[in-house]
């Protein structure tokens, strides 16, 4: 019955989304009629898993990978590029988002809208802020949150002071503050004209729920066979060696870990990384992750990411740690690691219709 109304809201959406995209204009169709035919013969050949990716930078090495095999189906709609393969004989779908939450968002709304997708891997490199982590090693969170929408408090008020519509249920003092007369160079704790930043879980409004009643999330917790499932990667080799001179001085190693969390900012401050680690336990930060999170939760589709660290965020580690040194290596750990989950999946399945 669960499956039955999945699909058949997976129908009305999709046959809203082609309405809704036929302007009355002399402009023509936004979807043509070409584009709607391939999106429902694809279709019909799914269910897919999507694979979100950030860039290009870290798909090449997916799209080069000899597990992926790539069929003649491209489809672009809405300035993406939907790419259509196997990988160990499971249909996938391949599409780039773009930097930062709002494309990720729109992205993985835009996929999940137009097919049929059973699950969700989104992969990709991340700054680290866990300072037992190492350069190269694959996380694997099982919450993700967004740390970068904020109730930014007035100067003068404190933390026993309600915050702008707090009392409208707008807003929130649960989730913890950001003081910034801490972080004074001079190590004197003084007065600040910016006071403080209060972190606010998302608005989120569910596909099975009442239309328009919002609901809140801020750890929004991955697929949990699926995270039971990546315990499976532990172990596997990745990556040490960038060329014969340059080479990370620990193997890698493939982690499961409790947080990460996103932002639309390129973290690249000690100081604020060691407060996201102590205040909120994360280990990957980045500028995605969680946006293909909320969309996925409240799409009620399951999903997990996979982020290889490419640098201690802010610098700090004895070893040099530049993003641009180590990325490629980075993102190189990230594919083997989501192909090899996409391998389990595929002996699953295989075992399963045997």
């Amino acid at each position: 019955m669960v499956e039955i109304r999945r699909v058949l809201c997976f129908v009305v959406i999709l046959s809203l989304i082609m309405t809704s995209l036929i302007p009355n204009n002399a402009n023509g169709d936004v979807i043509n009629g070409k584009t709607q035919r391939m999106i429902y013969k694809a279709n019909k050949e799914g269910p897919y898993l999507g694979l979100v990716i950030p860039n290009l930078f870290e798909m090449n090495p997916l799209l080069h990978h000899p597990s992926f095999q790539p069929t003649n189906l491209t489809i672009d709609f809405a300035g993406r590029r939907f790419r259509f393969g196997t990988i160990y004989e499971e249909k996938v779908i391949l599409v780039m988002t773009g930097l930062a939450m709002l494309n990720a968002g729109i992205t993985t709304q835009l996929m999940l809208s137009l097919f049929n997708i059973k699950g969700v891997l989104h992969y990709g490199i991340a700054g680290n802020a866990n300072p037992s982590l190492n350069i190269g090693d694959v996380t694997i969170p099982e919450y993700w949150s967004h740390t970068a929408l904020w109730n930014w408090q007035r100067y003068g008020d404190g933390p026993e002071n309600e915050l702008a519509l707090e009392g409208n249920g707008d807003y929130t003092r649960e989730m913890g503050h950001l003081r910034f007369a801490n972080y004074t160079t001079n190590n004197v704790v003084s007065d600040n004209l910016l006071n403080r930043v209060w972190y606010q879980p998302e608005e989120i409004f569910e596909i099975d729920g009442a239309p328009e009643q919002r609901q809140h999330a801020f750890w929004v917790p991955v697929d949990s066979n699926y995270f039971e499932l990546s315990k499976k990667l532990e172990g596997m080799e990745l990556e040490k060696c960038i060329n014969s001179t340059t080479c990370l001085s620990d193997p890698p190693i493939v982690r499961r870990v409790s947080r990460g969390t996103s932002g639309s900012i390129f973290l690249d401050n000690s100081a604020y990384r060691s407060f996201l680690h102590d205040k909120f336990h994360v280990s990957p930060v980045d500028m995605e992750s969680a946006a293909v999170a909320l969309i996925c939760h409240q799409q009620k589709v399951p999903f997990i990411t996979f982020r290889s660290l490419s640098d201690l965020a802010g610098g700090g580690s004895a070893q040099s740690n530049e993003a641009e040194i180590f990325a490629p290596l980075a993102a190189n750990n990230s594919v083997a690691v989501v192909v090899g989950f996409v391998e389990i999946l595929a002996t699953l399945n295989s075992k399963s219709s045997s």
